[in-house]
């Protein structure tokens, strides 16, 4: 997922067939990265950037279709959850400054010798770029990555634009180097040296520096191997599972297995229908115990921030919660919610129903002081009935393990 101001392995050679677990002395059991939270989201007085969340909302969809594009491109398919996709509408824009509002970041090292560099985890794309040492001012008070600093830096000759719906982009060059993240180490691993950066990536709005892509190899635009399946193809993890928390605090990545402190009971595990981003199936959606949505395609993006559905779908939700409307001050797709909600609201995987707490699905007040809050959950039209994603407003309610081998999902509560 790309940052504006949360975001595959199909015809191509399979992971899960071509990059077998392989145990070697190197190979590690697991390894915890903490990570943290920055959010945009919010004015100063505390109230919800409701025009960014609206672009947000657009933004993330962007990002889903352009990762169609691209697993078209890898794989002469059409992705399934592409073939009746209403068309792009001509005018509106996505600006790349919105596709982010939050990020979950932490440190890698790049080159010989390593240098250490900030990066968001994102489950909705699978390359790794950081800003080059010849990009522009909006690059500034990011660190830089500069290839002739690194022995083991190989430029491949390849350039690389990542396109945003309004006509922005990420453009640069693509090398291999040594790429290392908590001890866990990749030789050759392909990355993107960016020399151009939008404005939505400056330091003050984007504190990483730069993105770290979790999905499948069928998703990435360089055609390579993500960052954790070169770890597994090296043999550096033990497991081909990494495993997520996402809260107020203690939120980390873990490596190469899952942290069993985190979580309690067993997983509830379903599997990938796509191999491209992390797609399944939730069985329904439920609101005070009354199923309003039913079995649907669900993407699982930490690239995103709210839970994204049909305009249909996501009325059907607001109509069984007192007091929420549609609220045209707000924005497309956005509904406000009285700020004393405590309606049960769940979503079923595998058929475990899992609770989306209150205090992760209200926002926060439309304005200080006000009584009334923006809801968790937005519709965008484009999308249709074809696909949800599933974002942080649900995934701060579970422990999340994605498993590359098996192409499986599974989700538990949270300890």
């Amino acid at each position: 997922m790309y940052f504006s101001a949360a975001f595959v392995l199909a015809a191509l050679p399979f992971l899960a067939t071509a990059v077998p677990i392989t145990e070697t002395p190197s190979a590690r059991s697991g390894v915890a990265i903490p990570i943290a939270k920055r959010s945009f989201l919010h004015h100063a007085d505390g109230s919800v950037n409701t025009e960014l969340l609206q672009r947000k909302v657009r933004g993330s969809v962007a990002k889903i279709r352009r990762g169609f594009e691209i697993y078209e491109r890898n794989t002469g398919k059409v992705h399934p959850s592409a073939r009746n996709l209403k068309k792009r509408a001509t005018s509106g824009s996505d600006p790349l400054t919105d596709d982010d509002a939050e990020l979950w970041y932490g440190t890698i090292s790049v080159g010989t010798p390593a240098k250490q560099y900030t990066v968001d985890f994102d489950t909705g794309s699978s390359d790794l770029f950081l800003p080059g040492s010849s990009c522009g001012s909006t690059c500034s008070g990011h660190t830089l990555y500069t290839p002739s600093s690194s022995s083991t830096s190989k430029d491949l000759k390849k350039t690389f634009t990542l396109k945003y719906g309004d006509g922005s982009s990420v453009t640069g060059e693509q090398y291999t180097d040594t790429v290392s993240i908590a001890g866990l180490t990749a030789t050759g691993q392909t990355l993107g040296s960016a020399k151009t950066y939008s404005t939505g990536f400056e330091s003050s709005e984007f504190p990483a520096d730069g993105l770290l892509g979790m999905a499948f190899e069928s998703l990435s635009d360089y055609s390579a191997n993500p960052l954790f399946q070169s770890l597994i193809a090296a043999g550096q993890v033990a497991s081909s599972t990494f495993g997520f928390k996402f809260a107020s605090s203690g939120s980390e990545l873990f490596l190469g297995g899952v942290n069993s402190a985190l979580y309690t009971g067993s997983f509830t595990t379903v599997p990938v229908t796509t191999a491209a981003y992390w797609q399944t199936t939730f069985d329904e959606i439920t609101v005070k115990g009354k199923s309003v949505v039913s079995s649907t395609a669900a993407i699982i993006d930490t690239g995103t921030t709210q839970i994204v559905g049909s305009t249909a779908g996501i009325k059907a939700l607001y109509a069984q919660i007192s007091g929420a409307k549609a609220d045209s001050s707000l924005g497309d797709g956005l509904y406000s919610i009285p700020c004393s909600f405590s309606t049960p609201i769940s979503v079923t995987l595998g058929g475990t129903a899992f609770t989306v707490d209150p205090s992760t699905f209200n926002l926060g007040p439309v304005s200080t002081g006000s009584s009334t809050c923006v809801g968790g959950a937005a519709a965008d039209d484009d999308i249709a009935d074809e696909f949800w994603i599933l974002g942080d407003v649900f995934l701060q309610n579970v422990y999340t393990k994605f498993d590359v081998g098996n192409q499986q999902i599974g989700f538990a509560n949270l300890a």
